[in-house]
């Protein structure tokens, strides 16, 4: 999101995926390494880290496809092992087409290595608005996150977190936007504690203070996960926010003379005696309720991988009548990926169909 309002976790795609805000742009995710569990987890049968509070319904939102729209191309270059950069052209007949360059300097692909480095990442559009990202380790457990974001000449955001990683919990602290001429300023904290090894509570408060209001808004969180599934939970003032996560078999096969072809499966017969297999299958569902707006939507959202066809298949439906799915197909030997997407909103009479090409 970029803006202080995605450190709260009320809800935020209900206009989704036919709003007018423009897509999400890279360095909106966290680098991989930040959420990940940290090498100091036990491993001898003790309490665990619970990770980030913003990765607790990440099982779940990723499985739900991205919104396409257009006709869009990335081109992503590696220059070294810690700098890449990559060129976004994004066409659209529903918002303003644009431009994005995007650079990294990141620690390693590998995290074990180089731990006390720190991670860049910056990215300016066609319109002159920049982003931009500094994490930096400053102790094995202690991770400190600077976040701008301009848009076109003017400031938006200015954040600065600290997040500390215990044996067994995780604290955060976030300062946003501090401004002393107008004496505002957003204080957020958040906690996790793991309870046992597959229960995790916690909770974020939200300070705003301002020369017109002042307030704070508390939100409870708790996640109960097993090997092959996660529950989520936040409930607070602004609302809640329920996920579940679960990932199906990691193999599922379909021989002869039993192949039969489904619009769930996506299966398909090579000849009268191929073998068609599913690597994986995950699935989700999203319950989300705004207190503000009075809206709740639920959304269904599943992954498929194929890897004989070299395809990843997310397809969604939800409450709001709004069905959509998203293709990707792995153009080998070419170091490219095709994307195509269709999303329909059957309440709105409303199509939008996305083609895009991801190089390198």
């Amino acid at each position: 999101m970029g803006s202080v309002l995605a450190l709260s976790s009320s809800p935020g795609r209900q206009n989704w995926p036919f709003s007018t805000d423009p897509p999400p742009s890279h360095w909106d995710a966290h680098p991989a390494h930040w959420d990940s569990p940290p090498r100091w987890e036990r491993r001898d049968g003790r309490l665990p880290n619970p990770g980030s509070f913003h990765s607790l319904h990440r099982s779940c939102k990723d499985v739900f496809p991205q919104q396409i729209e257009g006709v869009k191309m990335i081109l992503n270059k590696t220059l070294s092992s810690f700098f890449k950069v990559s060129h976004t052209l994004h066409l659209s007949a529903v918002s303003p087409s644009y431009y994005r360059f995007h650079v990294e300097h990141l620690q390693s692909d590998d995290y074990s290595k180089d731990k006390d480095a720190p991670a860049l990442i910056g990215e300016m559009d066609s319109s002159g608005s920049l982003n931009a990202h500094a994490l930096l380790h400053l102790t094995e457990r202690v991770r400190a996150r600077t976040v701008f974001q301009t848009q076109q000449s003017q400031f938006v955001t200015w954040q600065f977190e600290t997040e500390y990683r215990g044996n067994d919990f995780t604290a955060a602290v976030t300062v946003a936007n501090p401004d002393v001429l107008r004496e505002s300023v957003i204080l957020v904290a958040h906690f996790l504690q793991s309870v046992s090894s597959g229960l995790v509570l916690g909770g974020e408060l939200v300070y705003h203070r301002g020369r017109a209001e002042e307030g704070g808004i508390l939100t409870l969180a708790g996640q109960y996960s097993r090997p092959n599934w996660v529950a989520t939970l936040n409930a607070g003032k602004g609302g809640a926010h329920a996920s579940y996560y679960h990932r199906a078999n990691k193999q599922v096969q379909q021989t002869p003379p039993y192949c039969i072809n489904t619009a769930f499966t996506f299966a398909y017969c090579k000849c009268a005696y191929a073998c068609f297999c599913v690597h994986q299958i995950q699935v989700g569902v999203e319950f989300e309720a705004s207190t503000r707006t009075q809206e709740t939507t639920t959304s269904f959202g599943y992954q498929m991988e194929l890897p004989e066809a070299n395809m990843v298949f997310r397809g969604m439906i939800n409450s709001r009548c709004i069905i959509g799915g998203v293709l990707e197909k792995r153009l080998t030997p070419l170091p490219a990926t095709l994307i195509m997407g269709a999303f329909v909103n059957h309440r709105g009479d409303k199509l939008q169909v996305g083609l895009g090409i991801n190089v390198g």
